[in-house]
């Protein structure tokens, strides 16, 4: 069976149509019969003989939107003026701004938050620059760093088409965890050119998020940057991906019966994200993990053409050195984990798999294979979509992990932190409360961030990389960030 997920929409579709009872109507009637649905109707402008409407209109992509203007256009009377879609709406002027937390309204305060004043405040950083974290804006404000080159699904897209995922996250990164953050989107794909430009603006930042950079590139730029500076850095299509899909395997697991210790994990695509769950994996005590990328199982004593982040899963996994096609490796497996491509994952896989298999299948818009294809034959079921259960999401991860790293004023963001966090995010969920489609909170649970902000901070504190007690006495005084 063909999977027929698609992406919803919305269109405002403005018409000129005539007064006449019942014209209404017809177009409700062909809206309907084209598969589309009205969300609301606004009367622009009324005449004796013609009217204007906004009617809001839900699709399911372009090509359906088209199909169902074109069928109002056919109404007697209509005229189609003008189409605008709601996301681009969304997205006008951009979807972030800066504002400040005085309001200037006279001299005094004018002279004390800018000149004359604000002279002082120049002069005691320059003494001791570590009071930027209580003196500026660093203590809370984190970098969405890009290159574009791996944005969402879409590739390679630059930096311009970058910027409004950018300013999205950074949307959520304010909602969700109260963490200022701005989008640095860089005009180069050069890793060295990448990490001078934010070693040179890590003045401003207390953390760094690396986002959308493609692999390999990724690994080098992030492990340069984690050496050279003395903040969280965290590429989060790695990290963030990780976390989450081990608190979804760690409550999927409770559902099962099972433990991380006895199972066998496929990770079909071993990119930036699939090497960073396969450390994560190993290091929560997983019993055995086969990467399998394009050309089949990763075995150990094989080059993998400079690829570091695959050399090292094929070295440190596999340990019965099985090899060949992702349909061989998954014979009585316990668990798939799919960060690769669309429909990869046929009913014959999951049938050859060991009983009540747990299945993540990750691409996104389509999964390895359609929910409600493979339901019938697995006992937990999660993707990266919101319109099933089980939404394996990076948003349950990265607001709480960077939020309780500033908290803690942690140097780095460590292993144990990224543990803590994926337990802190499958605790949300009580006992009584799992089931198989439900593994994992809501990204609206307002619970999550609290819990993986407490336990990032604790775990920093624990690991020894915390700059900042819980109750918020300094450890020591701080330094300025290290050059490579």
């Amino acid at each position: 069976m063909a999977s027929q997920l698609k992406i919803a929409f919305s269109a405002i579709v403005r018409i000129e149509a005539p007064t006449t009872i019942g014209t209404f109507a017809q177009i409700a009637s062909k809206i309907a019969e084209f598969g589309g649905r009205i969300g609301a109707v606004d009367v622009s402008r009324v005449g004796t003989k013609r009217a204007i409407r906004d009617i809001s209109i839900d699709v399911a992509d372009e090509e359906h939107l088209n199909a169902v203007v074109d069928a109002i256009s056919h109404v007697d009377g209509v005229r189609v003026l003008h189409i605008t879609d709601r996301t681009f709406l969304a997205h006008l002027g951009g979807k972030i701004e800066v504002n400040p937390k005085i309001p200037v309204t006279n001299r005094e305060i004018l002279s004390r938050v800018y000149t004359p004043g604000v002279a002082r405040v120049s002069l005691a950083l320059a003494e001791d620059p570590s009071k930027a974290y209580s003196l500026t804006v660093k203590r809370n404000m984190v970098a969405i760093v890009t290159d574009g080159t791996a944005v969402l699904g879409l590739g390679d897209v630059g930096p311009y088409a970058a910027l409004p995922v950018m300013e999205g996250k950074a949307m959520l990164f304010k909602q969700f965890a109260g963490v200022d953050a701005f989008p640095i989107c860089l005009d180069t794909k050069d890793p060295d050119e990448i990490v001078k430009t934010v070693l040179n603006i890590a003045p401003v930042f207390g953390g760094i998020n690396l986002e959308d950079i493609s692999s390999p590139r990724c690994y080098e730029i992030e492990r340069r940057l984690s050496e050279a500076l003395e903040m969280p850095v965290m590429h989060d299509d790695q990290h963030g991906t990780a976390i989450v899909i081990l608190a979804a395997l760690l409550n999927a697991l409770k559902v099962v019966h099972k433990r991380i210790e006895d199972v066998t994990i496929v990770i079909n695509g071993i990119g930036a994200a699939g090497s960073a769950c396969a450390k994560i994996l190993m290091s929560a005590g997983a019993g055995d993990i086969i990467g399998v990328d394009r050309n089949g199982a990763l075995v150990a004593g094989r080059d993998y053409s400079g690829n570091a982040a695959m050399q090292w899963v094929a070295e440190h996994s596999n340990k019965e050195r099985r090899s060949g096609p992702l349909s061989k490796v998954l014979e009585g497996a316990d668990v798939f984990i799919g960060l690769s491509a669309p429909n990869v994952l046929s009913i014959d896989d999951l049938k050859h798999m060991a009983k009540d298999p747990i299945v993540f299948a990750m691409a996104n818009p389509l999964p390895e294979i359609a929910p409600d294809v493979a339901e019938p034959y697995v006992a937990v079921m999660g993707t990266g979509r919101s319109d099933y259960p089980n939404q394996i999401n990076n948003l349950l991860a990265f607001p709480g992990v960077f939020r309780g790293a500033l908290d803690a004023r942690a140097r780095c963001i460590n292993e144990p932190m990224k543990l803590a966090a994926a337990h802190a995010i499958a605790s949300v969920i009580a006992p009584d409360e799992l089931s198989s489609e439900y593994i994992i909170p809501s990204v609206f649970d307002n619970r999550v961030v609290e819990a993986v902000s407490k336990a990032v901070a604790n775990a920093a504190h624990e690991s020894g990389v915390a700059r900042r007690a819980p109750a918020g006495e300094e450890f020591e005084a701080e330094r300025p960030h290290a050059r490579a």
